[in-house]
């Protein structure tokens, strides 16, 4: 969760407890980490495990928790805290190590006047997105989202990307690789929290 990217499995040892084959196993049998075959195998939690971390994050302190173990749960229950109030996702606090996000090319900026609360513009952008998905799951740019409901004001997908944001099954992260990121991929980009997000994901 801290590395927000897929983590090699030899570095998990550098991060944290090791995680051996049988915790591995059981973890992706419940769901919760993709494995990908090396070499070297790498590591990427799904959505369901970014759902458990943050249930995770704003429980209670377990009895029997002391010392250290209790100061990071109460520090973890703070954080939850935080993220309630602020409407943030995990991923908005955890973000992969690289370039700073840039701000879009237009700044952020949404022309046309104040933006709708989203109503069926916020269908017409999972339908979008269910049409460009190489499969259910997969990762969609904002730019390719924009561009098949160009007809749409942006200030009103804004609005229903925002929407969506709520949504446990719907993932708005910052590209992983930003020197990948194109002009129009910046400039669709929309800021949530205190990051640009530049990819969308729906649950299947």
């Amino acid at each position: 969760m801290a590395q927000a990217r897929p983590v090699p499995n030899p570095r998990l040892k550098d991060l944290g407890p090791e995680l051996k084959k049988a915790q591995r196993d059981r973890l992706r049998e419940r769901g919760l980490i993709d494995v990908a075959p090396g070499p070297p195998m790498t590591l990427d939690l799904t959505d369901a495990g970014w759902r458990l971390c943050r249930s995770i994050i704003g429980s209670d302190v377990p009895v029997g928790v002391r010392g250290q173990n209790k100061t990071l749960y109460t520090l973890m229950k703070a954080l939850s805290r935080y993220l309630d109030q602020a409407d943030l996702a995990l991923a908005d606090v955890f973000a992969p190590a690289g370039d700073p996000v840039e701000a879009p090319a237009d700044g952020g900026a949404a022309p046309g006047g104040p933006p709708s609360d989203g109503g069926d513009v916020t269908d017409r952008v999972r339908t979008a997105y269910r049409r460009l998905a190489a499969r259910p799951g997969a990762w969609v740019g904002l730019a390719r989202l924009r561009d098949a409901v160009a007809d749409v004001p942006r200030p009103d997908v804004d609005a229903a990307l925002l929407a969506l944001h709520r949504d446990p099954a719907v993932s708005l992260i910052p590209e992983e690789n930003q020197k990948t990121l194109t002009d129009e991929d910046r400039a669709a980009a929309i800021r949530i929290g205190n990051k640009d997000v530049h990819v969308m994901m729906i649950e299947p």
